[in-house]
Order: structure tokens, then C-alpha cells, then sequence
């Protein structure tokens, strides 16, 4: 019976590690503005779960990223939210937009809730008192380490300053959303300056490659640390202006001049990828450390109409819209060297150079990275997340309510809906348009050709139901009308 008892309590400790050295690292590398298809790397399948490639898959370069889903797992139907901060937000507290009520890109400047938007949506982002992701880490062991673009607050708020939100270390994060910059002083004297950054100031180096550096040499301080580090890698790339990073433009002759910039943003991102794999090998504990590569919402790039197949091809739309091709975006997560007797890699086995079809969201990387540092989520916490633990291991996972709730009720490329996916079908729902229904099989119609929202009513009915109560159990904020919440139909 005692050697039973021992055994029981050894198949318990099988997620934890002994020792703080042994607890596995966690890099969080997110891009911002990059799509589904923003890369060389496939997402899409056909109909029999066979990766296609499409032709923007054949424009990018993107090696390093093909090796980290050679290594991993990618996931062809991941869910973040339509624009940048309120992903970021989800991200950093595991809720859905709305619930966490930061349902807008956040202005540093200036409240942008648009001219019939919710009164008092949360603007001021993310407070001091929040649990977060980083706050969670830092409390249980993790140097936490916040490298590149934040966008939790405005100027002045609490959300500002990483610092405040449970990061050891803040380099070049705060309000802006974007650079005015990657060139020269990173728009020092304007509105959108970098900070932090001086040393690398008119020395030709990218802002890409600075941030970079920056993170390669706090790997190190970790590393020498001995302690566990939680590393927030947050890209400003390849967010606009569309500054053309000259390392590689001689592979972008073939479009506009702001399309090939683009494409150097989206290479010189996947170089950072390839420089922190490097490091980490280089320190030792490339198969100790786990890599959640993703994006922040769909594809920004300057290709064709907002509505239309051209950036995200052959998905329909772009960021800040309500079709697939403004909220799906790429996640790869595979630990940076496999090693089969890596005792992190044994408590979380990833099935290497494979596609996952299952739908995930952006609020499943809280919980998820807490189960990986083995890390119980607060007590009494509410979070919408799922632990993606059987998803990466290439099973199925039928706790997973395969459900997304994308909830804007501001002004922007698409303004004022609200989008259900559940299962094959997604349901959209205009609150100010004559036309307020938009229905697709995704199953059939991946590319939101055909809306059944006339020929299926049933359907609609049914989903519009289910996303009504998701609505009201999210405590959702709606757009207003003479100072009155629209509430939809």
C-alpha cells in the first residue's frame, strides 16, 4: 500500500518539475498585424486534410517559421480578435473581449469608442490590480520579460507601463500601437516614439533586429539567473508604416512598393524568430523552452479592397473586418529542439510537423502556459480559455466548445457586429445595416461566398439564440442609439 501511495503521488507530480531550473521556459513570440497567410508556411487544407498552398504561401519567406511547424503543431482555425489590443488584453488575462470589455484598438491619445459605441467601454486597457498572465509567472517562480509593442493602455494609465502588470523587465513597450518608425531613432519627437531604445538610435539598425538583440541578451541574463523566464516577444512588425527593411528587399520585386515592404516586415520578423531559436541552442535550453509563435488579428497587408479575397487569400477580408480573413490567425507551438528525454517535453508531448483542425482561440495561451509552467489558475477566476494540452499532442479534444465570439461594437473597416462561429457555421450580426444577418457553412464555403441567411432560417435562429446568450454571459457592452444599448434582434 505505501509503495501504491508513492506511485500515486509521483503520477501527480508528472506536469511539475522539481526544481526551478527544471520548470521549462515560455516564450510568447507575437506578431502584430499578421495574417493567416502572411507567410510561407501553410495553414489551409482541403476538404480530405491536406495542406494546400496558395500563392501568397509562395510570395513570403518565412524559413524559420517553417522549421518551428517542421519541429510542432499549427493550427489551420485559430480565433484571435479582429484588431490588436483587445487580442493583447485576452491574451494577458485568458477572457473574451467581451468580458474584459477592451472591445477597440485603444487610441493613446485620444477615447476612439466611435460615434455610437458603448459609453463606457474600457478604454484605459488593463490596471495594476488585474490578474495577468505575467503577474501569475512572476508570483510563482518566473522572471518575466516584456520585449517590444504593448498597447494595454493609453498614455498615462496603468496599462501603459508592462512594469505594472507583473513583467521583471520592460524594453520598448508603452501606449502606441505603432512605430512612427523602424528607421533611424524609431520617431523620437513623434506621437508614436519607441522607447528605450537609444543606443540602437541612426545606426542602420531595423527596429526588428534591435528588439531582437534585446531580447537575445535577456535570454542570457535569465539563463545566468538560473531562474525559469517567461518571455513576451511582441513585435512591432508588421504592423504599418510600411518601411521596407533593405536586408531583404532583393526578394520583393514583384508587386507595389508598399506590398514588398511589407514582405521585408514579414522576413526580417521570421530572422527574430530564427536569432532567438539560435540563442536559446547557443545558452543551452533550446529543448527546455516552449515557443507560442501567433498573430495578433487577420492580415494587414497592403493587398487589394478591405472586403475582398486579396490579403488574406483565399480567405475574404482583412484586419478590423468581420470575415475570416480579420480574425483568423497563425499559431504554431512547438518546443524550440525536440528532445524525446526532455522531461518538459515528456510532461508535454507535441506532435512535430502536424496541423491541428480543431478551432482554438487567443484566450486559450493563458491557461495554456500556466498548465505548461505548472501553474494552478487563481482561485475564482474567470477566464474563457482552454488548456490546448490534447490539441498539441495531435489528438482531438471534445472538451473544447469549438466556439468563438467576436464582439465589435465600435467603428472600423467592419462596424458594429458581433460574429458566432460554432461548429461548420458562422453567424454575423449587423446591428445598424438594413441587411443585419450574414450566414455561412464554412465547411462548404470557407470564403463567405454565399449567405444562407434567407435560404436557412432555422439555422440562423438557432445560432443567433446561442450567440445572444453568450452575449448576456459575457456581460457584453453594445453599441448605443440616443444613449440606449442596441440589444441585437
Amino acid at each position: 500500500m505505501k509503495n501504491l501511495s508513492v506511485i500515486l503521488f509521483a503520477i501527480l507530480l508528472i506536469p511539475r518539475f522539481a526544481t526551478a531550473q527544471e520548470r521549462p521556459n515560455i516564450i510568447v513570440f507575437l506578431v502584430d498585424d499578421m495574417g493567416l497567410m502572411d507567410t510561407s508556411v501553410p495553414f489551409l487544407t482541403d476538404d480530405k486534410g491536406m495542406v494546400v498552398k496558395y500563392p501568397l504561401n509562395d510570395w513570403y519567406k518565412t524559413p524559420n517559421m517553417e522549421v518551428l511547424a517542421s519541429q510542432g503543431i499549427r493550427f489551420s482555425q485559430f480565433y484571435a480578435q479582429s484588431v490588436c489590443s483587445p487580442t493583447r488584453a485576452s491574451i494577458m488575462t485568458g477572457q473574451n473581449a467581451t468580458r474584459h470589455h477592451t472591445t477597440q484598438w485603444i487610441k493613446p491619445t485620444v477615447n476612439n469608442r466611435g460615434e455610437n459605441g458603448p459609453t463606457h467601454w474600457n478604454w484605459k486597457g488593463l490596471k495594476k490590480d488585474q490578474t495577468t498572465l505575467p503577474l501569475v509567472m512572476q508570483k510563482n517562480g518566473y522572471r518575466t520579460v516584456f520585449i517590444g509593442k504593448g498597447h494595454f493602455g493609453p498614455n498615462g494609465s496603468e496599462g501603459a507601463e508592462p512594469l505594472n502588470l507583473g513583467f521583471d523587465v520592460n524594453i520598448a513597450g508603452s501606449a502606441i500601437g505603432r512605430p512612427d518608425s523602424y528607421l533611424g531613432d524609431y520617431g523620437q519627437g513623434t506621437t508614436h516614439a519607441v522607447p528605450g531604445l537609444k543606443k540602437y538610435h541612426n545606426t542602420g539598425i531595423f527596429l526588428t533586429e534591435a528588439i531582437t538583440l534585446e531580447a537575445r541578451a535577456e535570454i542570457a541574463k535569465s539563463v545566468a539567473n538560473k531562474k525559469p523566464f517567461f518571455l513576451y516577444m511582441s513585435h512591432y512588425a508588421v504592423h504599418g508604416p510600411f518601411n521596407t527593411d533593405e536586408r531583404f528587399i532583393d526578394h520583393y520585386k514583384e508587386k507595389s512598393k508598399k506590398a514588398n515592404a511589407f514582405a521585408t516586415l514579414v522576413e526580417g520578423m521570421d530572422k527574430s524568430l530564427g536569432d532567438i531559436m539560435k540563442t536559446l541552442e547557443e545558452q543551452g535550453v533550446a529543448d527546455n523552452t516552449l515557443i507560442l509563435f501567433l498573430g495578433d488579428n487577420g492580415s494587414d497587408a497592403p493587398l487589394g479592397g478591405n472586403m475582398a479575397h486579396a490579403s488574406s487569400a483565399p480567405l475574404r477580408g482583412k484586419k478590423a473586418t468581420c470575415y475570416e480573413g480579420g480574425m483568423r490567425a497563425p499559431l504554431i507551438v512547438a518546443w524550440a529542439k525536440p528532445n524525446a528525454q526532455s522531461a518538459a517535453q515528456r510532461a508535454l508531448p507535441i506532435k512535430a510537423n502536424s496541423i491541428n483542425f480543431q478551432l482554438a482561440t487567443v484566450m486559450d495561451i493563458f491557461p495554456t502556459v500556466l498548465h505548461v509552467a505548472g501553474v494552478d489558475i487563481p482561485e475564482g477566476y474567470i477566464q474563457d480559455g482552454h488548456v490546448l494540452k490534447e490539441m498539441l499532442a495531435g489528438m482531438s479534444d471534445s472538451s473544447h466548445p469549438g466556439t468563438f465570439l467576436m464582439h465589435f461594437p465600435h467603428e472600423h473597416r467592419s462596424s458594429y457586429f458581433t460574429s458566432y462561429r460554432k461548429g461548420d457555421w458562422k453567424v454575423i450580426y449587423h446591428y445598424f445595416k438594413k441587411d443585419r444577418y450574414e450566414l455561412y457553412n464554412l465547411k462548404i464555403d470557407p470564403y463567405e461566398i454565399t449567405n444562407l441567411a434567407q435560404s436557412k432560417p432555422e439555422k440562423l435562429k438557432k445560432l443567433m439564440a446561442e450567440m445572444k446568450k453568450q452575449l448576456k454571459a459575457e456581460d457584453a457592452q453594445y453599441p448605443e442609439k440616443n444613449g440606449k444599448p442596441v440589444i441585437p434582434q
